[in-house]
């Protein structure tokens, strides 16, 4: 019944026979999309479509195919390649990702015909070819991890007639700078561009991208560990960029990235989903600087491992990005519990004798406060004097809470202002405790949630979050050590939807956890509870 209507079919990893698939191609007339990455099993006899009235078949039953995966086959060749796409001739999108490409130096690159296309291995010169007879419509390719040469980029760029606005070289490691700006002179259509592993590209490369593909929208540049703060300064001529990825460059420090993108045709940026994840030299000044010009259209923020990030960020996040809906802060162990309730940091007031803090103290007895918006708007006059002094923000105003308050409510810029959140990574941030978790995780739309390796989370903050974010698909509590029995008893109730809980190294559970949550998460698709020891394998059997 679904075959004639269905239009987008994956089988990738799987392994079915030619047989089975050429049935299956033709059931389904109606297809736009087809992903047959890892399906080794179709290709390593060669002989795929060898019979003209199948081709003929499958040529009918694909003749509206769109975009097609075959990534991730070893046992691709030029025949089989040729066979396959001769079968779909309105194909837009191509990935060959991670499939063995061979590369024969020399000026006979794309004199190959058909008849002389290789049954055993697949070579670029075949690709040429095939690039050169569907240059009009082709506007997508995936040579990720092919090991694709400069000379070949270069050759790929020269087809006549191609205008691709998406192309992924993701762990190209040979490619030169010479080669990307050959590249962008001669596709400056450009609209998506993965250059992320390229191990041999530095500053001038992102300087040939922003001068060269003026329209660009999708950006990675993650893994150019020879990026600096310099070749960051180059982002400002994208005036388009939506998607900037940055993610393990270890030499940026964020300071050009600030003014870039701050000054970017004179008005805001219109990114929508930033990484610098992993960027270990970000700190507090750079980060701060950033965060107000990135403008209301900010939608994912992913700066995990930025391990010297402290809870002015945070607080510079909930101030300024209220409508993200994803948020990464995974091992940036300075955040706290003050940064979550968007209080300020206490301060030891005058006295002869120093006062000694201990776990939970802070909340037994709150000190004196140096007022939150005093802090954040001097922190950010330092460092936004040249170039935009915010505003002040009545969400930065806060009246500290009675010394006397043995549980401080949120106050200011706190996580609970960012209520289109729909996915949070706190995972290994280890100053985090109950006080501040059961106030700020209330969220109706959060859908995927980590609080991995908190070693203060207990069953009161289990329970809170159940009550606060019953809309959870996705709950990371791993190594929490101080979760039981009896908090799971209360919380699992609240998740109807969770389909992924992970439970690894939680040391006081046993069955009845997950006799409660089987119970209770009917949807439920995978529980870890591995290094469980109250866990046997028998009752994870019987669940």
């Amino acid at each position: 019944h679904l075959g004639p209507h269905l239009q987008s079919l994956c089988l990738g990893g799987g392994s079915p026979t030619e047989a089975s698939f050429v049935a299956l191609i033709l059931g389904c007339p109606a297809l736009r999309i087809l992903d047959l990455s890892g399906c080794n099993s179709l290709f390593t006899s060669g002989m795929l479509l060898a019979q003209p009235e199948t081709a003929q078949q499958v040529q009918q039953a694909l003749s509206g195919l769109r975009e097609l995966s075959l990534a991730s086959l070893r046992d691709l060749a030029d025949l089989s390649f040729n066979r396959l796409s001769s079968c779909a001739p309105c194909l837009e999108r191509l990935s060959l990702a991670y499939c063995h490409l061979t590369f024969q130096l020399g000026p006979a690159w794309g004199t190959i015909g058909p008849q002389d296309s290789s049954p055993s291995q697949l070579s670029f010169r075949n690709l040429l070819r095939f690039l050169k007879e569907r240059a009009g419509r082709l506007h997508a390719l995936d040579l990720s991890g092919t090991g694709l040469p400069p000379e070949a980029l270069r050759a790929l760029g020269q087809v006549a007639g191609l205008q691709l606005q998406e192309l992924s070289l993701h762990s190209c490691r040979d490619l030169s700078t010479e080669a990307v700006a050959a590249l962008c002179h001669q596709q400056p259509g450009l609209t998506s561009l993965d250059l992320s592993g390229c191990s041999e590209l530095a500053d001038g490369a992102v300087l040939a991208v922003s001068r060269g593909l003026r329209h660009l929208r999708r950006l990675s540049l993650r893994k150019l560990q020879r990026l600096t703060d310099a070749g960051c300064s180059a982002l400002g001529g994208l005036c388009e960029l939506q998607s900037l990825d940055l993610a393990e460059c270890c030499l940026v420090r964020g300071r050009e990235l600030a003014q870039s993108l701050g000054s970017v045709c004179a008005a805001p940026p219109p990114l929508a989903s930033l990484s610098l994840a992993y960027c270990s030299s970000l700190k507090d000044a750079s980060v701060l600087s950033l965060i107000p010009g990135l403008g209301p259209r900010l939608r994912v923020l992913d700066l995990s491992s930025c391990v010297a990030l402290t809870n002015q960020t945070l607080q510079a996040i909930c101030t300024y990005l209220t409508r993200l809906s994803v948020l990464r802060l995974a091992w940036c162990k300075e955040l706290g519990d003050w940064g979550l309730l968007g209080l300020g940091e206490p301060i030891q007031a005058p006295s002869q004798e120093p006062q000694s803090w201990r776990v939970g103290g802070p909340w037994a007895q709150l000190p004196s406060f140096v007022p939150l918006r005093q802090q954040l708007r001097a922190k950010l006059r330092r460092n936004l004097s040249r170039s935009f002094l915010p505003q002040p923000h009545e969400e930065l105003e806060y009246r500290a809470s009675s010394p006397k308050d043995p549980s401080p409510q949120p106050q200011g810029p706190s996580l609970l202002m960012l209520q289109a959140l729909q996915e949070l990574d706190l995972t290994a941030c280890s100053k985090l405790t109950d006080a501040s978790l059961t106030k700020v995780l209330q969220f109706p739309q959060l859908r995927q949630l980590s609080l991995s390796l908190l070693p203060a989370l207990t069953d009161k903050a289990l329970v809170a979050v159940a009550k606060g974010c019953p809309s959870l698909e996705r709950l990371a509590l791993s190594h929490c050590s101080l979760l039981s029995d009896q908090g799971w008893a209360q919380a699992a109730s609240s998740w109807p939807r969770l389909q992924h809980l992970n439970l690894s190294s939680c040391s006081q559970l046993t069955e009845q956890t997950l006799d409660s949550v089987g119970q209770a998460c009917r949807q439920l698709r995978m529980v870890d509870v591995a290094m469980c020891p109250g866990i046997s394998i028998a009752s994870v059997r019987r669940f």
